[in-house]
This record gives C-alpha cells, sequence and structure tokens, in this order.
C-alpha cells in the first residue's frame, strides 16, 4: 500500500485531473495525469467502479493490487504528478501480479510520469547458495 502523502480521496479533488489532464489507455485501465507543481509528492487515487465488479472486497483487492504495483515504481517518480488510474475490466482482479505491474509500468512510461534512464523493474531473485 502506498503513503497515506500520496493518496488523494474525494470526487472534488479529482475534478481538476479529470478536466484539465491527459489519458493513456491500455487493456484494462486507463490513466489520467496531471503535472502538480503546488504539490512536492505525486498523488494517486484508483477508481473502480461497481460495473467492474460488484462485489466490494473484489473491488478493494483490484484497488489494493494496483496502488501495490505503483508504490514498487514509487522511487522512479520524480515530478509531483497527480495520477488517477480507472480500472475497466474486471481481469485486473484475476491476471498475476507480474503482469499487473506491466501494465502499470507500461502507462506511466507512456505518459512520462516515470524516470526515463532507467529500465524494465525485474523481480529479485533470492541468491542460492550451493553447498
Amino acid at each position: 500500500m502506498i503513503k497515506k502523502q500520496h493518496r488523494f480521496h474525494g470526487y472534488n479533488s479529482l475534478q481538476s485531473v479529470y478536466r484539465r489532464g491527459k489519458t493513456v489507455r491500455g487493456p484494462l485501465t486507463s490513466l489520467k495525469y496531471l503535472l502538480n507543481n503546488r504539490r512536492q509528492n505525486y498523488r494517486l487515487a484508483v477508481v473502480v467502479s461497481k460495473k467492474v465488479h460488484k462485489s466490494a472486497v473484489k473491488r478493494n483487492r483490484i484497488r489494493r493490487r494496483l496502488y501495490e504495483a505503483v508504490r514498487l515504481l514509487e522511487p522512479r517518480i520524480t515530478d509531483p504528478y497527480d495520477l488517477v488510474l480507472t480500472v475497466f475490466h474486471e481481469n485486473v482482479a484475476t491476471i498475476s501480479a507480474e503482469e499487473v505491474s506491466k501494465l502499470v509500468f507500461t502507462q506511466l512510461k507512456q505518459a512520462g510520469v516515470i524516470n526515463q534512464s532507467t529500465s524494465k523493474p525485474t523481480a529479485t531473485k533470492k541468491p542460492t547458495t550451493d553447498t
């Protein structure tokens, strides 16, 4: 889960991003983003409507998965962007965590939100000792 300083809630706080932000659309989600120079850190909201899934438990699971994917990419987000990830397909709840991370990484890269100098995230493996 991302830190509280990186989240924003409420319909009114999202209005400026919806009105003036740019959009990057993927196969399962859409990312709206807007540079906010009045802040020092990025803010993220994940929107999952009841049309995606009727169960609040499933919607919250989708939200948590996306928050975690962004948290792992947090060091690469250098500018204070306002980000709104909108989910429009229920498959986000069932695909692997690696695919969710790849989906979020691709959208953030297309938007120019993440630092371009680093490469795609790779899974870290525990070192093995052969004895």
